[in-house]
């Protein structure tokens, strides 16, 4: 339990500070502020890590669902010691990740004034999801979205499947992003 609130007050510290030092308060040319970039960028490096670090019988993955079921499970549990609640495709290439009960959300689900607020904190678990993703060999874009607090949604597009049969070839044909959909 210790563990969780050390991780929640850091990474609650990390987008306090980062959001202060922008020193632009408007979004960039790409519509996001810098600080989602770093936010992201710091993530994505930790979803590295953390997927390198797993067992490789884990790694072993036949089928999309095999990778959808590491994320879901595997990887959200060592991060947040709790499952996904939910996933769900559009059969077009774009999988959706629920959490209806997002830790990093929770304390400021009081209010509905906090809901604007939200995405910036959402930056650097997409991070963690490209980055483990990148460790798979799959290069994708992953954004987040909140409709009501606490709950929330992360967007993985460009396909999983392909890696596959493309793993050696080079890269890999998949768009790639930083930082969350508002």
């Amino acid at each position: 339990m210790a563990d969780a609130v050390l991780f929640e007050f850091l990474h609650t510290e990390m987008v306090a500070e980062l959001w202060a030092q922008d020193p632009d308060p408007d979004p960039g040319p790409g519509g996001q502020k810098m600080s989602l970039s770093v936010l992201e960028g710091m993530g994505f490096r930790v979803g590295q890590a953390m997927a390198e670090r797993l067992p490789r019988e884990t790694l072993a993955f036949r089928e999309e669902l095999d990778v959808l079921k590491f994320l879901c499970k595997d990887l959200w549990v060592a991060v947040f010691q709790k499952q996904m609640d939910s996933l769900r495709t559009n059969h077009q290439g774009t999988y959706v990740l629920q959490d209806n009960s997002f830790p990093l959300l929770i304390r400021m689900s009081s209010g509905l004034q906090y809901l604007e607020e939200a995405p910036k904190f959402l930056a650097f678990t997409c991070g963690i999801l490209r980055g483990a993703l990148s460790t798979l060999g799959i290069k994708s874009l992953v954004t987040a979205s909140v409709a009501a607090l606490p709950a929330c949604e992360y967007f993985l597009e460009g396909g999983l499947l392909p890696f596959l049969s493309v793993v050696g070839a080079g890269e890999l044909p998949f768009p790639f992003s930083r930082g969350p959909r508002h």
